[in-house]
């Protein structure tokens, strides 16, 4: 059982149209993550649309491009950027590289990621057509702590969203994006409150 420190100052990492963090970052702006602050974004495209979403709500941005480095170098200069500005909480937000174990292990326990499907079930790439492929009737979204599994770590928040007769895989899509944009807040709004502990492989509130 690990009880974790507050956190306030929120870093997200995206690589394109970042609408996990506009619903981070108007979730914090409107007082439903209480007491955080959305300290800095950064992408490893420069052209992820997410950066302009991120500079017209006043939030300071950061490109550094993974082209010609290791993973861990990049990752090492993520981290440099992220401590030089205080954050304590990292969000990944449609980010669309693996984060390396050297990253993982320096933020244990401090970095969430939102997944389109209610894992275990469909890690990975492409979610909502594993879905699909395998015929089940309900799927979902899971945020989780990241750690050097894919998909693994232990879950905070899940929603269920029912798979429909004639759903393609971008009907599918946007009502899970739905409730993504719903839990992803709530998860952060908890794990911000310190009011949470660790058991397994459950995130369970205090």
């Amino acid at each position: 059982m690990i009880y974790c420190p507050r956190v306030k100052r929120i870093g997200i990492l995206i690589s394109g149209r970042g609408s996990n963090m506009v619903a981070l970052a108007d979730a914090a702006h409107d007082g439903r993550i209480p007491g955080a602050e959305i300290a800095l974004v950064i992408s490893n495209i420069e052209t992820a649309a997410g950066l302009e979403r991120a500079r017209e709500r006043g939030i300071e941005t950061v490109f550094l491009s993974h082209q010609g480095k290791t993973r861990e170098e990049h990752d090492r200069a993520m981290a440099q950027e992220l401590r030089r500005r205080d954050v304590e909480l990292i969000c990944l937000a449609g980010y669309m590289r693996l984060l390396s174990s050297w990253f993982i292990r320096e933020f244990e326990t401090r970095i969430l990621n939102i997944h389109p499907s209610l894992l275990p079930a469909f890690p990975g790439l492409n979610a909502q057509k594993q879905a699909l492929d395998y015929g089940v009737k309900l799927t979902g979204c899971t945020v989780h702590m990241v750690d050097e599994e894919l998909d693994h770590g232990p879950i905070v928040k899940q929603a269920v969203v029912s798979v429909l007769p004639d759903d393609t895989v971008e009907s599918l899509a946007a009502r899970i994006l739905i409730e993504e944009h719903r839990i992803y807040p709530e998860a952060v709004a908890l794990l911000v409150s310190g009011k949470y502990k660790i058991e397994g492989r459950r995130i369970v509130e205090c």
